[in-house]
């Protein structure tokens, strides 16, 4: 066991550099590339006979995927000792923020045409409707005091209660997805089953004096 953890680390000292000048294009490339697709699908009337529900869908997913992953960033860097990976953590939950942007702007321009008073009756009569608003509402206090400045304000301690709320965003994403589809639930039963893996991930074992912080 012994010898098979100082391979592990080995390898992780070789793999940390190629990381570390990687991770950050990849991740962009994760982020833009999906929105690239997704407008070109649009352009050449490829998103199907309902082009809007395929592009509530599509930033739906990603908005959890992204959640997702912000999450299993600490896991992470329990898991490799790379305490560098804290930054990408923020990185991709503005990823969240953006795509759960877009698909409120799908729902609300495309879906809704701005209607306010039907957008008003649809969050009243549908309970899947008033969990993705919960999810995009935990996430916006999040987007703004992603700064070093507004950590500096309000206080390492604060700063981390108040980021707590990424955890319910992504509960309450979850809740949204899996209500809001008709018949095939398989898709948010997995987010829902990697989400709970991963919230157990981040508790277990206990954080290790020194080690980074969860938020």
């Amino acid at each position: 066991m012994t010898d098979l953890r100082g391979r592990v680390a080995a390898g992780l000292t070789r793999l940390e550099p190629v990381a570390r000048r990687w991770i950050r294009p990849v991740l962009w490339g994760v982020v833009v590339l999906p929105l690239v697709a997704l407008v070109a699908e649009g352009v050449t009337g490829e998103l199907g006979a309902n082009p809007i529900e395929a592009v509530e869908h599509e930033t739906g997913e990603w908005t959890i995927r992204f959640l997702l992953g912000s999450l299993a960033v600490t896991p992470l860097i329990r898991a490799t000792g790379w305490g560098w990976l804290i930054a990408q953590r923020k990185f991709l939950g503005l990823a969240a923020f953006w795509w759960g942007l877009a698909h409120f702007g799908a729902y609300v321009g495309l879906d809704y045409f701005f209607d306010w008073a039907a957008i008003g009756e649809d969050i009243a009569e549908h309970l899947w409707v008033l969990a993705g608003m919960a999810a995009l509402a935990c996430l916006v206090p999040l987007a703004l005091t992603s700064t070093r400045g507004a950590i500096r304000r309000l206080g390492g301690a604060r700063w981390r209660r108040l980021h707590r709320l990424a955890y319910l965003a992504a509960v309450a994403a979850c809740v949204h997805y899996f209500w809001a589809v008709k018949q095939d639930v398989v898709e948010p039963v997995l987010f829902s089953v990697l989400l709970a893996a991963l919230l157990a991930a981040r508790r277990w074992p206990p954080r290790a004096p020194g080690e980074p912080t969860a938020g």
